[in-house]
C-alpha cells in the first residue's frame, strides 16, 4: 500500500474539527484511506466542506495533502493541530523544511 503523511480534519456536523497530520495508507484502487484504524471513502465532491466519509460511522472528514507553508485549515483557523509521534521528525524536515522545529507536536497551540 502506497504512504503519504497527509492533513485530516474530522468536521463532525461543523466546519471545523480536531485535526492531525499523520501516515495514511491508500488502498490499491484509491479510492479509499486507511488512518488510525479507521477507513475513509471519497465522496466524489458530493461533501459540503469535507471530501470522505468514515465508513463505519458516517462522519465527514477533510483528507489533503499538507502544505509546505502549513496552512492546512480550510478557513485558517488559529486551532490546534496535532501531529502524530511516528511522523513528526519527517514532517518538519521533509514537508515544512524546518528541522529546528522537530520537537514541535501541536501547531497553533495557544
Amino acid at each position: 500500500m502506497k504512504t503519504k503523511i497527509m492533513y485530516i480534519e474530522h468536521k463532525g456536523g461543523n466546519l471545523t474539527g480536531e485535526a492531525r497530520i499523520g501516515k495514511v495508507n491508500f488502498s490499491k484502487t484509491g479510492k479509499s484511506i486507511h488512518y488510525n484504524g479507521k477507513t475513509f471513502q471519497t465522496l466524489n465532491g458530493r461533501g459540503f466542506k469535507a471530501n470522505y466519509f468514515d465508513t463505519e460511522t458516517g462522519e465527514h472528514y477533510w483528507i489533503s495533502g499538507c502544505k509546505k507553508d502549513g496552512s492546512d485549515r480550510l478557513y485558517g483557523e488559529r486551532l490546534p493541530i496535532y501531529i502524530d509521534e511516528d511522523i513528526r521528525e519527517e514532517y518538519w524536515n521533509e514537508i515544512r523544511n524546518l528541522p529546528s522545529c522537530k520537537e514541535i507536536k501541536i501547531i497553533n497551540e495557544k
